[in-house]
């Protein structure tokens, strides 16, 4: 018994000697659990930023900011970053705790705005271990008071900002298909609300469904291969899918009033807004057909415009009670949402920790970012007029 007692004892400490091992040796890979009760109770990492031009401090503070850093003193920071932006950037991050240096990289080949983006995706990468969102892109709708409208991409703080249509009629809902420069949209073209796709790189666009009734809300799913949309040639509006081209058509729900598809990354699942019993739900379907299965909101009742997160933990919607929330909860409905900010159609940047959404102000809508565990939250640069229905490339 005791020879037995000593074996188990020591298959224990060589178990915990490999593990203690591969946690020493691993250091490329940082895993931050967030628990649902810290969705918009973090607080902030304090940073100091010295030594840049201000054009440069500005951007950095932006990008920043809306991923959950806050700035204060050099000795009041937990990581220090300094540098020069001289001709070109370039930039240091000390761990005033560790008392090491954890980031020295200099940038060139681009402009200075494009040089300090690149940095502070280095600098998220370094501290927290995920992957930045400062070189990313998104696309939104711009209406004038006509409510006409266009399709427009710009980089996600809203600099760079161009043209995608130019139709001088009714757009809405860009969505981009992942890893690619194109994306899909609803446009009034042809003098119905018909789905579009659209290369932007070669400007090439083609029709993808143009059936009587509405053709609207399209998703491109993760690898791309298939579309989602909410089509209403069988009477109720619906979701189907189609390939890239729209053949394949194929009808997935047949509830009442679907809005609003978004694909789980794993591309297995299509969340919708729908109407079941008279009520406002979320819902999901499989996307090769299947049962519809509700998702729960407990105490945020009428949910619309849902968004699943890159990485599958949760999904975010609008709530409407009155006014218009933003809402965050886990995807597999283990806790119920929490309501994070007032606003509308959210969507989330591919490192499932910024949502970028639309609020209202003054009679018009503007573009927001939110950062989701502390609540931190700046406005875009904005177009004139009304920007709205924002879309993040993934």
């Amino acid at each position: 018994m005791k020879n037995c007692l000593r074996i188990c004892l020591s298959l224990l400490f060589a178990i915990f000697a490999v593990a203690l091992c591969r946690g020493q040796n691993d250091q490329n890979e940082i895993v931050i659990n967030r628990p649902v009760s810290e969705l918009g109770n973090t607080k902030p990492v304090p940073v100091s930023i010295e030594g840049f031009s201000s054009e440069v401090t500005d951007i950095l503070k932006f990008d920043l900011y809306v991923q959950g850093f806050t700035f204060v003193a050099p000795d009041a920071a937990q990581y220090q970053i300094s540098g020069t932006s001289a001709g070109d950037v370039v930039g240091r991050v000390v761990d005033r705790f560790a008392k090491r240096n954890i980031l020295s990289r200099s940038y060139n080949g681009a402009t200075l705005r494009r040089q300090a983006h690149a940095f502070a995706d280095d600098v998220v990468q370094a501290i927290t271990g995920k992957k930045g969102i400062a070189q990313t892109r998104i696309a939104f709708k711009v209406q004038g008071a006509s409510g006409n409208g266009e399709i427009y991409v710009a980089d996600f703080d809203g600099h760079n900002a161009q043209a995608v249509t130019h139709d001088g009629t009714i757009v809405s809902a860009p969505s981009w298909v992942p890893g690619r420069s194109a994306l899909y949209y609803n446009s009034y073209k042809l003098g119905n609300p018909d789905i579009f796709y659209h290369n932007l790189n070669t400007g090439e666009r083609h029709v993808v469904a143009h059936y009587s009734g509405s053709n609207i809300s399209p998703a491109a799913s993760p690898d791309g291969s298939r579309v989602a949309m909410i089509m209403s040639r069988s009477g109720s509006p619906n979701v189907w899918v189609a390939n890239p081209d729209g053949s394949g058509l194929r009808k997935l729900t047949s509830t009442s009033e679907d809005s609003s598809p978004c694909w789980s990354p794993d591309g297995e699942w299509i969340c919708f807004a729908t109407k079941i019993r008279e009520r406002r739900v979320l819902a999901k379907v499989p996307a090769g057909g299947g049962d519809v299965q509700v998702i729960h909101t407990t105490g945020a009742p009428n949910p619309t415009e849902p968004d699943w997160s890159p990485d599958g933990k949760w999904i975010a919607f609008t709530l409407q009670a009155g006014e218009f929330d933003i809402c965050v909860m886990p995807a597999d409905g283990s806790a119920p949402p929490t309501i994070l900010v007032r606003g509308e159609d959210p969507s989330w940047s591919p490192n499932s920790r910024t949502l970028i959404y639309a609020r209202r102000t003054g009679g018009h809508y503007v573009l927001s970012l939110l950062d989701v565990y502390t609540k931190q939250v700046k406005d875009i640069r904005q177009i004139s007029g009304s920007d709205s229905e924002p879309a993040w490339a993934k």
